[in-house]
């Protein structure tokens, strides 16, 4: 059963900023349904990109896994590629525990391995696809095209970049409106004014966006050949990145 994510349902004298722990993870299926337009269609199309673009006995990475819905969806996408496996990672205890769990209840057979570690620092080697599925927005900005030029040197050629994310835009209008459209989102997926404000405060000193612009720039500049923006709803997009 999902539980219901009542976090900042009641006034809090300072909200501390976000962040992944138990009390977060606990919540998470529901949370992120119902704060991020577009969540349940990018899942299942990331099963649909592994299977075009997973290569025969190599890895797919799924980098910032939380409770693991990249990773299922590219295990099931790996399911006719021989010698294949997923290696997730998530820097929170909390997340990769339960992860575990939702894998366990999985009856796929490709093998996922998890690591707990911080994925600025972990090796990757040997990858055809790799996710970054609402993770880099919470890399420090110095950080990201270090990170991205590791996944590139890791990918084979012909492999892929999932790369998901929360953006900002150029025009202070196209920001205002896309703002305003995903808080209405959220109030009618049962959020109040409160929650929304106070989850505001705890995740605005830690989920810096980009623009679209800037995240195309960046990952040409790190050498990947194709870059092309295949989903956005309101201020999230999904882009596909090819070597």
């Amino acid at each position: 059963m999902i539980e219901h994510d009542n976090i900042y349902a009641k006034p809090q004298k300072t909200v501390p900023d976000f962040s992944f722990d138990e009390s977060v993870a606990r919540v998470f299926p529901d949370m992120i349904r119902r704060s991020v337009p577009g969540y349940t269609t990018i899942i299942p199309m990331i099963e649909i990109i592994t299977a075009e673009y997973a290569q025969p006995n190599t890895n797919a990475y799924d980098l910032g896994c939380s409770l693991g819905a990249s990773t299922l969806a590219m295990r099931h996408g790996l399911k006719n590629i021989a010698s294949s496996k997923v290696i997730s990672i998530d820097n929170s205890p909390a997340m990769i525990e339960r992860c575990n769990h939702y894998i366990e209840l999985d009856n796929a057979q490709v093998p996922v391995e998890l690591y707990c570690a911080d994925i600025c620092e972990a090796e990757l080697t040997n990858a055809s696809v790799v996710t970054l599925n609402f993770t880099l927005q919470f890399i420090p900005k110095e950080k990201r095209a270090a990170l991205l030029t590791k996944i590139y040197d890791a990918l084979h050629p012909g492999g892929c970049l999932i790369l998901s994310e929360k953006i900002t835009f150029e025009s202070e209008k196209e920001t205002s409106t896309t703002e305003r459209l995903h808080a209405q989102f959220k109030k009618a997926n049962g959020y109040s004014d409160l929650e929304i404000s106070q989850k505001r405060t705890a995740i605005e000193k830690v989920l810096i966006p980009d623009t679209y612009k800037t995240h195309q720039q960046r990952l040409y500049d790190c050498g990947f050949s194709h870059v092309q923006q295949w989903y956005q709803c309101f201020n999230f997009i999904s882009i596909l990145a090819t070597k």
